[in-house]
């Protein structure tokens, strides 16, 4: 009896075993198939484009490859499904008929405007930039992402990337957010390329006003109260960034302060005085002053067309100065005085070092 009893209970617990197996596959396979329509937007998103798209015999065998098992009635349906849902998901009038993403969040021009523009950054290392490059063709369909596989060389890039440049960037966008003044040691390099503290190493506090790219850097530009001006500060040479609490300052200087014309009269954020300018350019050189100035430069054609009168306002620094000289003989300061003088004096100082002896 305790023999048939026992067969018994190894015959129930089987039963229930079987019952538990059979339940839990239900239940994994019933949890598969409400993740298919997941499973089939990223599928388009990943493999199809304007141009490229998926048959439904296609479609159901990389729904297979994920462990999914469909019927063309039911995709139909998860198909109008996400149409209703947003996605623009369009029939390309082939033989056989495929399916694709038409409507993609970036365009493939605007993906390689924004592969370009990671890649000639010289504030980006190769190793960051191939990282967010890599981020960028995620966006992208399989085929599109071909379009996408090119490298741009940019000379000065630095070796490695030194987190801390991302994160002075996200900590000086911060502050500007809350609206709080940053402190921070500001530095340059010796003449055996060791950092040296500017001021003494005496902290910096600013009132952050805006972060600008130019020139393959980042710069702070930002009020000193102790100078009473705008000032700008490359990010690169900045260190000991803190955000202090304090609230910024207001003032009439940070509210006259204009981004756009600050760019449009700068020399490589070089800080100067502002002031407007009058060149006469040959003709063959306007290429030359429009790709600075932009196409809306003041100029009027003088010598029968030979050369122009250009009016611009700008900033006097060294860096203008060796953007004038590289115009040669081509072009010549007119007026302010001040500036002219300033010119020849510095192309004198220049001569001076080269003197023959």
């Amino acid at each position: 009896m305790g023999g048939c009893q026992d067969g018994h209970d190894r015959l129930g617990y089987h039963r229930e075993d079987w019952n538990r197996r059979r339940k839990g596959a239900s239940m994994a396979s019933s949890s598969t198939q409400k993740l298919k329509v997941l499973h089939l937007m990223d599928i388009l998103r990943t493999e199809t484009d304007p141009d490229h798209g998926l048959t439904m015999p296609q479609i159901v065998e990389r729904l297979a490859a994920r462990g999914i098992d469909a019927e063309r009635k039911g995709l139909y349906r998860d198909i109008e499904t996400l149409r209703e849902f947003g996605m623009d998901i369009r029939q390309l009038k082939r033989q056989p008929v495929q399916y694709a993403l038409a409507e993609r969040d970036f365009e493939l021009s605007q993906l390689m405007l924004l592969v370009d523009a990671v890649q000639s950054s010289r504030f980006l290392s190769d190793g960051a930039s191939n990282a967010l490059v890599k981020s960028v063709r995620q966006l992208a369909s399989t085929e599109e992402r071909k379009a996408l596989n090119k490298q741009v060389h940019v000379h000065g890039r630095p070796k490695r990337q030194d987190r801390s440049d991302f994160v002075a960037v996200d900590l000086l966008q911060d502050a500007m957010a809350r609206k709080s003044k940053v402190s921070f040691r500001y530095y340059k390099y010796g003449a055996g390329k060791e950092r040296v503290a500017r001021r003494g190493g005496a902290a910096h506090v600013v009132t952050p006003v805006n972060l600008t790219y130019s020139d393959g850097n980042y710069y702070l530009v930002a009020y000193s109260a102790s100078d009473e001006e705008i000032r700008n500060y490359r990010v690169d040479r900045m260190g000991q960034i803190v955000v202090t609490g304090e609230h910024v300052d207001r003032n009439e200087v940070i509210a006259r302060y204009d981004p756009d014309e600050a760019a449009r009269t700068a020399f490589g954020m070089y800080d100067g005085e502002r002031i407007v300018a009058t060149i006469k350019v040959d003709a063959d050189l306007m290429n030359v002053v429009v790709d600075r100035f932009g196409r809306d430069v003041n100029a009027a054609p003088t010598d029968g067309g030979a050369s122009a009168i250009v009016t611009v306002p700008m900033r006097e620094s060294p860096v203008f100065y060796g953007w004038l000289a590289t115009l040669g003989d081509g072009a010549e300061v007119l007026k302010p005085k001040a500036l002219r003088d300033g010119y020849a004096d510095w192309l004198g100082g220049i001569l001076c070092k080269y003197e023959k002896r």
